[in-house]
């Protein structure tokens, strides 16, 4: 895929958050149990709280695409890479805010900016650093405005 905007890196940095969030945990290799399941009646289940339902485990091209969309964070400064990934685990802007020290219009810029320099980095223009984040912010909207029209 040659045209990216900073709305498809978005969203495909939430899927890689998902997927991330969905695989299964790591344990400890060797500890096991041998005692034999204990058989439990309707009586014995009644008031117990439900097992929580998980969801199934990704498929490899969702993990392959995880893998790729992990290698764009090195496009970005530590800092604005740690915003993005925490707007895409869907993090509260508060929380985020918090974190950062920073108003949330700052924040909103600081992520919109770095969605524009992974944009601009994977269509394979040169991202300006001697401008101001809102000249790269615009420029990145006017290369999406041309991938739509």
């Amino acid at each position: 895929m040659t045209d990216w905007t900073p709305t498809l890196v978005e969203d495909r940095l939430e899927e890689a958050a998902d997927v991330l969030k969905r695989l299964p945990e790591q344990r400890v290799q060797g500890y096991f149990n041998v005692w034999p399941d204990m058989f439990q009646s309707f009586a014995d289940k009644v008031g117990q709280m439900p097992v929580p339902m998980r969801r199934p485990p990704p498929s490899a091209a969702s993990i392959t695409r995880m893998d790729e969309t992990m290698m764009w964070m090195a496009y970005l400064d530590v800092e604005d890479a740690r915003l993005v990934w925490m707007r895409s685990e869907r993090k509260h802007w508060k929380e985020i805010c918090w974190c950062f020290g920073v108003s949330r219009s700052t924040a909103i810029r600081r992520q919109k900016f770095a969605l524009s320099v992974i944009a601009l980095r994977l269509n394979g223009l040169p991202v300006a650093t001697k401008r101001s984040r809102s000249f790269v912010i615009k420029s990145a909207r006017r290369l999406s405005i041309e991938i739509v029209k």
